[in-house]
């Protein structure tokens, strides 16, 4: 039986650092996934100049076929790594999208090819129904996604469940309270994570980060 398990992280740098811990351990970069907010514009896909060919709905559609070209990679199996030029890591294949309620994400792997693919087909939540769908309860996920929003970064892994207790200990040393920060976002008024809201700007990114080095700290 394989599970799945799912940490928040405070910043890119944190998350990119377990990716690389899974996949030096044997986890195969197909089964892990990341998902970090890309609100203070710390990753360029392409040199300046070089756009990339987009609907009118935002949507990457390189064949002009219709269909957003990350769905289709989805749907096929290959996941927005591949879509976007994947390599031989998971960190090698990041392309930037944005996701409804959370803005711009920097992201690869299968599950940000689930959320993609939900939304293509019409379905609201995209990341909450993907994080459900593997198992993740309900409370939980709407925590994660508002961490992304608030400038987060979200690993999740497939696993055989022999395997769980390792990588559990891989992706705990630097991870996030999940019960810890669903209270610190209830006491600042938050409920639940709210597709409609608009995406944290720099600035509160920035905010949000020092908030949580200063709760380390003291």
């Amino acid at each position: 039986m394989r599970v799945t398990i799912s940490r928040l992280y405070d910043d890119y740098a944190t998350a990119s650092r377990v990716v690389n811990d899974l996949e030096s351990a044997g986890v195969p970069h197909a089964d892990i996934s990341i998902v970090a907010s890309n609100a203070d514009n710390w990753y360029s896909p392409r040199p300046a100049g070089a756009a990339m060919p987009r609907t009118t709905t935002g949507r990457v559609d390189r064949d002009h076929d219709g269909v957003d070209d990350r769905a289709e990679g989805a749907g096929t199996g290959a996941g927005i790594g591949a879509v976007v030029g994947g390599g031989a890591g998971l960190l090698t294949g990041l392309g930037l999208m944005a996701i409804p309620g959370v803005g711009p994400v920097v992201a690869a792997g299968w599950l940000i090819s689930t959320a993609v693919g939900a939304l293509a087909g019409g379905a609201t939540g995209g990341i909450i129904s993907a994080l459900t769908q593997t198992g993740v309860s309900a409370e939980d996920a709407q925590v994660y996604a508002e961490g992304v929003r608030r400038g987060g970064s979200l690993v999740t892994v497939r696993v055989p469940d022999a395997d769980r207790a390792r990588v559990e200990a891989i992706l705990d040393r630097e991870a996030v309270n999940i019960a810890t920060r669903r209270d610190v976002y209830r006491a600042s008024g938050w409920s639940r994570f709210d597709e409609q809201a608009p995406p944290f700007t720099t600035d509160q990114v920035r905010r949000e980060r020092d908030l949580y080095r200063t709760r380390r700290a003291s």
